[in-house]
């Protein structure tokens, strides 16, 4: 079976959430399926994250823009290779493929109306490219697979799916994510002290940050601690900007903005933590989630979409449109150490019921009934 696999952006430095979920899927089908051959087209990068292997082998398609690579550059090479089946990985796919498709939709939020607009000119220009492609493409895909039970219902009730057509496998994390020692070397680099508090933002309205930061001011009102707040992937000026227009530059003082961090870097900064807040609106799985609690660091998370699917019963779970409940979270958490030690040690439990190996296992399995079914 040769089985064709889209993972445009894995070599980008800068990976986010769905670039992760196929390079880590990937690497476990190399590791579990040494028969069948598979081809893996991504865009030239800098980070060569993946190699070759026997059966593995890894096609750089160059094309100027995203459209234009999967619409136009991806068939072409495509076609050379001739593979039985393509798995498109990121939420769209070529609208003119002969080869038997599936498709990967993690989420439909770019159909939704949504709170406010991102100020990302990125991120409005991918919204309107989806909802172009999605629509068109998802009556040729043989198998659509979704990341949660909650997005599996929300994709088949919101585009009139048949329910053989969708099925949900859930994501994993990766195995770096685990209780550490000696991190302040690392942790420094991003934040003098350690047992921070630490957020996890975008530019996406999804994201819940000027919530979350009125939440913090909430905190430093009532906290005899006051721990200082790490946000990861927002600009300072974006930042200052939001500050400003909450009136809430008083607080500027005790936010650390690093910009990125590297993936490599965040078991570190999870383990250095206090407490990871995972306050969005809307998720569809939610990776970080599981990061966190695989570190043993208690998750203050929304009550709203996927995140009580994968946070479980145990789990620590707010209205993420009232900050006062996220701040009572936040001040029960460190006014009640048994608690603590009780969230802590759920994260670290709960963590285990998921894993790419699981992810890739299930995915193989679908591959296989595809390919016979053809």
């Amino acid at each position: 079976m040769k089985i064709a696999i889209e993972a445009q952006r894995i070599f980008r430095p800068n990976k986010h959430g769905m670039d992760f979920v196929v390079l880590e899927t990937v690497r476990e089908l190399q590791k579990i399926d040494k028969e069948n051959e598979y081809f893996i087209f991504v865009s030239p990068g800098t980070d060569h994250c993946l190699g070759e292997t026997d059966n593995v082998h890894i096609i750089e398609v160059k094309c100027p823009t995203y459209p234009l690579w999967e619409q136009w550059a991806l068939p072409r090479a495509i076609n050379k290779c001739k593979p039985d089946l393509l798995h498109c990985t990121s939420n769209t796919a070529p609208l003119r493929i002969q080869v038997p498709l599936i498709l990967t939709l993690h989420d439909i939020i770019f159909l939704e109306n949504r709170q406010g607009s991102s100020k990302s000119l990125y991120q409005n220009m991918g919204r309107c490219y989806r909802r172009l492609v999605v629509p068109r493409i998802l009556p040729k895909c043989r198998k659509i697979i979704t990341v949660s039970h909650f997005e599996c219902n929300r994709i088949r009730e919101t585009l009139h799916l048949p329910e053989n057509k969708i099925m949900a496998i859930y994501n994993g994390f990766s195995n770096h994510f685990q209780p550490l020692d000696n991190i302040e070397t690392v942790t420094q680099k991003y934040i003098p002290v350690t047992d921070y508090l630490f957020f996890l933002g975008n530019t996406d309205p999804k994201k819940n940050t000027p919530r979350t930061l009125k939440a913090y001011y909430s905190y430093l009102q009532q906290s005899n601690e006051k721990r200082p707040l790490l946000i990861a992937d927002l600009k300072p000026e974006f930042v200052d900007e939001m500050l400003k227009e909450t009136g809430l530059e008083n607080i500027r003082p005790y936010l650390y903005l690093p910009g990125y961090i590297p993936n490599t870097d965040l078991p570190f900064i999870y383990n250095g933590a206090f407490a990871f807040l995972y306050t969005s609106l809307r998720e569809s799985f939610g990776i970080p989630l599981l990061e966190a609690m695989a570190c043993g660091i208690p998750v203050i998370t929304s009550d709203t979409s996927s995140m009580p699917e994968i946070g479980g019963e145990g789990a620590i779970l707010t209205d993420p449109t009232d900050e006062r409940s996220i701040a009572a979270q936040l001040l029960l958490l460190e006014q009640d150490k048994e608690y603590y030690q009780k969230q802590s040690a759920y994260g670290l439990g709960r963590a285990k019921c998921f894993s790419w190996e699981q992810t890739a296992r299930e995915l193989l399995k679908l591959y296989q009934s595809t390919v016979k079914s053809k």
